[in-house]
């Protein structure tokens, strides 16, 4: 399914809330989907969250509208990302939505991620890039 750029932008910029909240998180290969709902119900997303099993500094997050169209992904100590123009982008990057080519494009992070220090703090950001109201996750789980 491929949507237009507006209803991608359209997508991207509805507030998304967060149908369970609560429960810690952890960054140590636990994968987590949360469902999230725009507020008049219409429209359901996902937000998932996926840590490396091999690279604890490496972790994805990323929502999705309509099941499986991905909207925004955040990609956190990866490999660089080659685009469809050849040009490269170094992790950390994040894919948005385009037109003709979903998530295919990636591009340097927003100024809004330059004080990230951790996978909290990206986490944090990246929600609110997303328009997601609330945290589903009540802190973060340190792991052992």
């Amino acid at each position: 399914m491929q949507l237009t750029q507006k209803e991608a932008n359209d997508l991207i910029s509805l507030m998304k809330i967060p149908k369970d909240i609560g429960g810690g998180i952890s960054f140590d290969h636990q994968k987590k989907v949360v469902t999230l709902m725009s507020p008049d119900e219409r429209e359901e997303f996902f937000l998932n969250v996926t840590p490396s099993k091999y690279e604890l500094k490496k972790i994805t997050y990323q929502t999705r509208a309509r099941k499986s169209i991905i909207l925004a992904r955040l990609d956190i100590g990866g490999p660089p990302h080659r685009n469809p123009d050849d040009e490269e982008i170094q992790c950390p990057h994040i894919h948005i939505y385009r037109e003709g080519y979903a998530d295919k494009w990636a591009y340097a992070l927003p100024n809004e991620f330059d004080q990230c220090v951790d996978m909290w703090d990206f986490l944090e950001v990246f929600l609110r890039f997303c328009n997601v109201s609330t945290n589903p996750f009540n802190q973060p789980v340190l792991s052992h």
